[in-house]
């Protein structure tokens, strides 16, 4: 049983993260949100809030654990990190180095496209070497994934599978997002209808919580407190994409703090696959920090160039 001060932590960190890693989609709504009508956008902040959570962010994590450990069944999927039942604690021990495989690899593989290709502010010593040097990314991964399944192979092959599928996952994710950007443009300057611009909004909003999804596995395996953590975090996205959209651009190196959180999140997700048990309050801990070091260094930086704006 996890204690109350467990649970606050963990809640506390799932919502950071989900928070922090989904800014690139708070901007993405905030720009579409801004072509459609008023009846569009009231509809999409409060329905399309409550599908986000309910059933991307409800159902996904559901469905992982329920996939990952069928013996549990649906309910025991539900419930099983709060049950003391010695054979759901066992089913969950022999089923999470799978799992944790297929996060902590599509993490990290999430971590090393951003470091190698997209566009990014310099907020680390090494960040620009890694940037001038894109076309080693599919290398970089290629092997990553060699060394991951090399090792898994020898300890559980479901685990080298896994592995596997985290990194499939990464490349259709991927080839989502990279056709939302191309989209994104469109939208603005085609007549389209509103509805449109909802659905697409909305499968954009699935897409983007599978990093939160599976980066809430290294807090914790308890699908109701990733709910409520990631639900959470949801609701403060739709705050941030309706009132405070160009503030937080302002704030340059929070998408550097999602990107090293997530990598050390898959990094806490291997090694636990990998059998080092890693405690429970690493990953709110280090989220907090991680996220914490480039909101100073953000905030410094917007100081600065207020002070040079306005002497």
């Amino acid at each position: 049983m996890l204690d109350l001060l467990g649970i606050v932590l963990t809640v506390a960190g799932l919502c950071l993260f989900e928070t922090i890693s989904s800014i690139d989609n708070a901007i993405i709504n905030a720009e579409v949100l801004g072509t459609m009508g008023e009846r569009a956008r009231r509809w999409f902040l409060l329905w399309g809030l409550l599908l986000a959570v309910f059933v991307v962010r409800g159902v996904l994590p559901w469905l992982i654990v329920w996939a990952t450990t069928p013996a549990l069944g649906p309910v025991g999927a539900l419930t099983a990190t709060f049950s003391d039942d010695p054979a759901v604690a066992g089913a969950i021990e022999e089923s999470a180095p799978i799992l944790l495989a297929f996060g902590g690899t599509f993490l990290v593989f999430l971590f090393l496209h951003w470091i190698f290709l997209e566009p990014k502010e310099f907020g680390l010593r090494g960040e620009r070497y890694f940037a001038e040097k894109g076309v080693w990314f599919y290398a970089a991964v290629s092997v990553a994934l060699a060394v991951i399944v090399w090792f898994a192979i020898n300890r559980q092959p479901l685990m080298a599978f896994g592995a596997v599928m985290g990194s499939t996952a990464f490349f259709i994710v991927q080839g989502f997002r990279n056709n939302a950007e191309l989209k994104e443009q469109q939208l603005k300057e085609a007549q389209l209808s509103d509805i449109s611009k909802i659905f697409y909004l909305e499968v954009i909003d699935a897409t983007f919580s599978i990093d939160g999804v599976l980066g809430a596995f290294a807090f914790t395996f308890s699908v109701p407190l990733i709910i409520l953590g990631n639900g959470i975090g949801a609701v403060v996205v739709r705050q941030v994409t309706v009132g405070n959209i160009e503030r937080i651009r302002r704030y340059v190196f929070l998408k550097n703090g999602a990107m090293y959180s997530i990598l050390c999140l898959g990094l806490v997700m291997l090694l636990d696959a990998f059998g080092l048990h890693i405690p429970s309050y690493v990953s709110p801990v280090v989220t907090f920090a991680v996220v914490g070091y480039f909101m100073y260094k953000s905030v410094r930086l917007v100081r600065y160039m207020d002070m040079r704006e306005h002497p």
